[in-house]
């Protein structure tokens, strides 16, 4: 059953990409273009993603040992302090992101929409996974 919970959700998901314009990389590009023919329309969609997760995740955060609807532990991260890992992280992602015009679950949509193009996406970012996982010895 849960399987099943997952593959809606994701679904659910998935199309909330595709209708919002978020797996459009020429959108996500205009919505980055802030100095030149900007495209406000993807902020409203972040504002609204937040919105529906404010509450779970402050649930989640205030609970000793937070657990899913199945009751599997929720792993939250113990460090909350900035560090050069986050930072160069943080930069990489965005700089990704500002190039490609695509983040990783909207890669998966673009695929399912017919643009192999994001397969080029994905094997680099399973790369950098990969050497993430080699360099830092971590699975994270």
């Amino acid at each position: 059953m849960k399987n099943i919970w997952a593959f809606l959700f994701g679904g659910l998901f998935s199309l909330g990409l595709m209708i919002s314009g978020m797996s459009n990389p020429e959108k996500v590009l205009g919505f980055l273009d802030i100095f030149g023919d900007w495209d406000a329309s993807l902020a409203f969609v972040m504002m609204g993603a937040i919105a529906v997760a404010f509450i779970p995740f402050q649930k989640a955060v205030r609970q000793a040992e937070p657990k899913t609807v199945y009751h599997e532990a929720i792993e939250l991260p113990r460090q909350n302090q900035l560090d050069s890992k986050l930072i160069i992280g943080s930069a990489l992602f965005g700089i990704g992101w500002g190039i490609a015009g695509i983040c990783p679950a909207p890669s998966f949509t673009l695929i399912g929409l017919g643009y192999y193009q994001a397969l080029y996406f994905i094997a680099a970012m399973m790369y950098g996974m990969y050497l993430h996982h080699r360099l830092l010895g971590k699975k994270s």
